[in-house]
């Protein structure tokens, strides 16, 4: 055969296949479902529908995660945590059990923890007096004061994630949710 008939046989077969760009393009989807968002939207309420039967939310956890959004501040100022004794600190030789150390800090106060087995014992920098809760989700607020050199302490160690709420005149400042 000649060389003209060579390419002409391949053209042929090239679109007997449907390999060419024109034929592949117009054959692929770009998502998973061909039907786009709805099909996405009817897989993911199934989804619900099934975790919902095989393995509810427990009541109890349903009702901490409203309560813990209720002690929500929108005003607040979030006190992030810039040292945790646990992490960030070198073990002493010879202590048992030493108390957890921990620092909060926004650009305006930091607050400085000592956990204990006995409590809380802290101090507000720059020192002043304040109105402070243990936040300790459903559970009532432990209402600690600090007097005027900024220092509080208070009885009952927290059990479980605590946060604390300061409030220092006409500021509020929450820190950050930690386990006791």
């Amino acid at each position: 055969m000649s060389d003209l008939n060579d390419d002409y046989d391949d053209d042929d077969d090239r679109g007997d296949r449907g390999d060419s760009a024109d034929s592949r393009e117009g054959g692929r989807h770009d998502g998973a479902f061909p039907d786009g968002e709805a099909g996405a939207d009817l897989l993911e309420e199934e989804l619900r529908q099934a975790a919902a039967i095989l393995d509810p939310v427990p009541a109890g956890l349903r009702q901490v995660a409203v309560d813990a959004f209720a002690l929500h501040d929108l005003e607040a100022r979030v006190a992030e945590l810039a040292f945790d004794s646990l992490v960030d600190a070198i073990p002493v030789r010879g202590a048992s059990a030493p108390p957890r150390m921990l620092t909060f800090r926004t650009e305006a106060v930091t607050v400085d923890v000592e956990v204990t087995a006995d409590g809380l014992i802290g101090q507000l920098l720059p020192p002043g007096p304040a109105g402070i809760e243990v936040l300790s989700g459903p559970r009532a607020h432990a209402r600690l004061t600090a007097d005027d050199l900024g220092r509080f302490s208070g009885e009952a160690p927290p059990a479980g994630p605590f946060a604390l709420r300061l409030r220092t005149g006409g500021e509020v400042v929450v820190t950050e949710w930690l386990r006791a």
